[in-house]
């Protein structure tokens, strides 16, 4: 539902919507579900606490506190994301603090750690964490059911940690990879922990699964330039680029 790294005419920030059950990361994309489809959430993913991946966050839970049937909604990340999420936006400075609302006994919201290494199984599906590298604490996920399996790494740079594990899975059909920056700004994405495709293209090197690969967080009016210098320094690999909308079967 959202791929982009900003807004603008058409875009979304960071938003994915895993069945009809389980959100991973909620930026701004979340706000293109229906309500019946927000309804229908009950577990949501964070990869880390920037706001292009949260800003969606409280005005979902806003929007479905008296859908809900008493169920909770459960956000996951990791321990320094939570609390990150806790003292900066549900304070009832920013956003009401909906681990307590409408009772302490009955609230909308719960909170649980999963950090780099953890994983949660919601039904027949395995989520684990994968600790990656970013100006904040950070990780990408495996979403395993029944040997068929993807990836998202979230927000990262050059890391040592993503690969391994990835190469570790019986099968990987498909990797959702940020690539935020275009060659020419190598520089502002190693200080923001983003990657180029270069940088990507040199760490994907060490991938033995060769599922699809699909390129989000682009920066806005970046994307075509982007897309172009993957492909280049990937020319044996299936790349595409995500859109707002685009549906994968995997």
């Amino acid at each position: 539902m959202g791929c982009s790294g900003g807004i603008g005419a058409g875009t979304r920030t960071s938003a994915m919507l895993i069945d009809d059950d389980v959100l991973l990361d909620a930026g701004t994309g979340v706000g293109d579900l229906q309500l019946d489809e927000l309804s229908r959430i009950r577990h949501v993913f964070l990869t880390h606490s920037h706001l292009d991946h949260i800003a969606g966050l409280p005005l979902f839970l806003d929007s479905v506190f008296e859908s809900r049937d008493g169920e909770q909604i459960t956000v996951y990340g990791r321990r320094e994301t939570l609390e990150a999420v806790q003292k900066h936006l549900f304070n009832w400075v920013i956003w009401p603090d909906f681990s307590v609302l409408p009772t302490e006994d009955d609230p909308v919201l719960r909170y649980r750690v999963c950090n780099p290494g953890d994983t949660v199984r919601i039904g027949a599906r395995e989520f684990t964490a994968v600790d990656v590298a970013h100006s904040v604490p950070a990780q990408g996920y495996t979403i395993n059911d029944a040997g068929k399996g993807f990836a998202v790494s979230g927000d990262t740079g050059t890391n040592r940690t993503l690969w391994p594990i990835l190469n570790s899975l019986p099968e990987l059909r498909a990797l959702v990879i940020e690539v935020s920056f275009p060659n020419a700004q190598e520089h502002l994405a190693r200080e923001s922990g983003h990657y180029t495709p270069i940088t990507m293209a040199e760490d994907i090197a060490q991938l033995r699964h060769t599922p699809d690969i699909w390129l989000t967080a682009m920066k806005p009016g970046e994307e075509e330039v982007i897309l172009h210098q993957v492909k280049e320094a990937l020319p044996l690999r299936r790349v595409e680029m995500l859109s707002r909308g685009a549906v994968l079967d995997i």
